[in-house]
């Protein structure tokens, strides 16, 4: 029998739901579930974790902080009820199946759980994928940008590799395994997630074709390596501007980055550090809160 759970939620308003899930997200290292209640526009932003970060006190009153500042700067954060609980992993999974949903992107690819009998269009590849402890459904906004991108710059014939940073569940080296790239690389920091994403592979049957390693980005050399495609970094802003040059000297001539995970506030910043690059940006998108982009060289 599996041990329990760790189930951290903050209830908050809807105005602040993207916000706390982002800082949930910062703090958990994985992506939290988000369930918007009906009967008042209110938000339940939960984490779920194998180990506290904190004892559970000292986790409380941290939070309790973090409020505090984010109220003091103008958040209306709502009533910011902290619930922190053991369940069993059963009981994670079922709460997860009542709000995870096959979705497209496009006509080229249909994310969807296990449990889902949804079939594919002609031609669509699928990518099964179930909630883990690790971040990445597709359902968040940072997540589908760039599996869109993957599927705009497939081009069809041609042989394309890519390398996915900070993979979490797999889900983009998945996608692009299934779209047809070639080879496909993808590594993170976190072993639970290496670990998860490997299994998400064996699951859909790309296990053969996707190389998933753990790898601190940090420390990936400046010198020599492949360079690929197209690339995908998801990452937190402040890695994304200090791992900069790490991430560009992987990137072939004719290649294309994307770039997600970085707030709308923070965009500015990234973008001016990858333009000192050399890059230029050729796609962008922002979804409330936050802002995504792919980069290419000029041609």
């Amino acid at each position: 029998m599996k041990a329990p759970l760790w189930q951290i939620s903050l209830t908050t308003s809807l105005e602040a739901e993207e916000a706390v899930a982002a800082f949930f997200e910062h703090l958990f290292g994985r992506s939290p579930s988000v369930f918007s209640h009906a009967a008042a526009p209110t938000a339940t932003v939960s984490a779920y974790c194998p180990k506290l970060p904190l004892r559970e006190a000292e986790l409380r009153a941290w939070l309790r902080s973090a409020l505090k500042q984010a109220r003091n700067c103008g958040l209306n954060i709502g009533s910011g009820r902290i619930a922190i609980r053991r369940v069993a992993p059963a009981n994670w999974r079922e709460s997860w199946k009542k709000h995870f949903k096959p979705f497209e992107i496009g006509r080229a690819l249909l994310v969807k759980p296990s449990w889902s009998r949804r079939r594919p269009r002609a031609g669509q590849a699928v990518v099964v994928l179930d909630p883990g402890l690790s971040f990445g459904t597709g359902q968040h906004p940072t997540t589908a940008f760039c599996l869109e991108q993957l599927a705009t710059r497939r081009a069809s014939g041609r042989q394309q590799s890519f390398l996915d940073i900070g993979t979490g569940s797999g889900i983009l080296a998945i996608a692009a395994a299934k779209l047809g790239y070639e080879p496909v690389q993808a590594f993170d920091f976190d072993p639970a997630a290496v670990r998860g994403a490997r299994v998400n592979a064996i699951q859909n049957r790309v296990a053969k074709r996707v190389r998933i390693f753990r790898q601190d980005l940090i420390r990936l050399p400046l010198r020599g390596g492949a360079k690929f495609d197209v690339i995908c970094a998801n990452l937190t802003s402040d890695l994304l501007v200090e791992q900069a040059k790490r991430i560009v000297r992987r990137l072939r001539p004719t290649g294309t980055l994307i770039l997600a995970g970085i707030l709308k506030i923070q965009f500015v910043e990234v973008h001016r550090t990858y333009a000192a690059t050399g890059l230029k940006l050729i796609a962008t998108r922002q979804d409330k809160e936050w802002h995504s982009a792919a980069f290419a060289f000029p041609r």
